[in-house]
């Protein structure tokens, strides 16, 4: 998988257009798992994210552990931000939902780096100023304690578990209000396609049900009645 093509900007553009749920469901139209990333939930409303993932991974806080990790520059988090940028997404695994992976300061590099998102299993600092910054950002929660207490910066663009989910660097991660979901790179096109098919498809449906209202389930789940429903639309020319 690691030869796969990049994501491009283009694809990514239209991914963020889909609704989370769209996606859910159109990764389990192709037998792929739920990939909703759990308790990563919007900083603010209206946010809109697609980026390509570039992950960080986060270990419990013990004392040797702290001696033998990275110092400065060098420390995983800061290289993982300098490998992110326009078109990425920071995905940050941590140790437990209300630690801080980080704050104002901290985040103010992703800024500089004009990322794409930021999402966490964990919590978040300083949130006046991550909201001036101006990239979506993810989190299970927010919270004013310090990070480097319980968990320390390990791992950088591995496979990692957010939320229940797993996350490889270069996946598609997308956020709306409901949801992030995580879009394996190799399923990309796949998905946009049938995504767009059962977005059209709905449409019929709820056209039908304003015309003529009644119960959702004479077409939903998709059945043979509403394959005939968008059959009838296409050849009048309204699907």
């Amino acid at each position: 998988m690691t030869d796969l093509p990049l994501i491009s900007d283009e694809t990514l553009g239209k991914l963020r257009e889909i609704p989370t749920p769209t996606l859910i469901d159109a990764l389990w139209v192709m037998n792929w798992p739920q990939a909703q990333i759990h308790g990563a939930r919007p900083l603010q409303p209206g946010q809109r994210m697609a980026g390509r993932a570039v992950t960080l991974r986060f270990v419990p806080h013990r004392p040797d552990i702290a001696t033998d990790k990275p110092k400065g520059e060098q420390s995983a988090e800061y290289v993982a931000f300098e490998l992110c940028g326009p078109g990425t997404v920071l995905v940050a695994s941590a140790v437990g939902p209300w630690e801080s992976i980080g704050g104002d300061i901290k985040f103010l590099r992703l800024a500089q780096r004009h990322v794409g998102g930021l999402v966490t299993d964990g919590s978040v600092r300083d949130t006046a100023s991550l909201k001036e910054y101006g990239f979506p950002v993810y989190s299970f929660g927010t919270t004013a304690k310090q990070g480097p207490a319980v968990q320390q910066p390990w791992g950088v663009n591995e496979i990692v578990t957010c939320g229940g989910i797993a996350v490889r660097p270069g996946d598609a991660v997308c956020g709306d209000d409901d949801a992030v979901v995580v879009v394996p790179r190799s399923t990309v096109d796949d998905v946009i396609r049938i995504a767009h098919e059962r977005e059209a498809t709905e449409q019929v449906i709820k056209n039908e049900l304003n015309k003529n209202p009644g119960s959702p389930g004479k077409y939903y789940p998709f059945n043979e009645n509403t394959k005939r429903l968008v059959e009838e639309y296409r050849k009048r020319g309204e699907a």
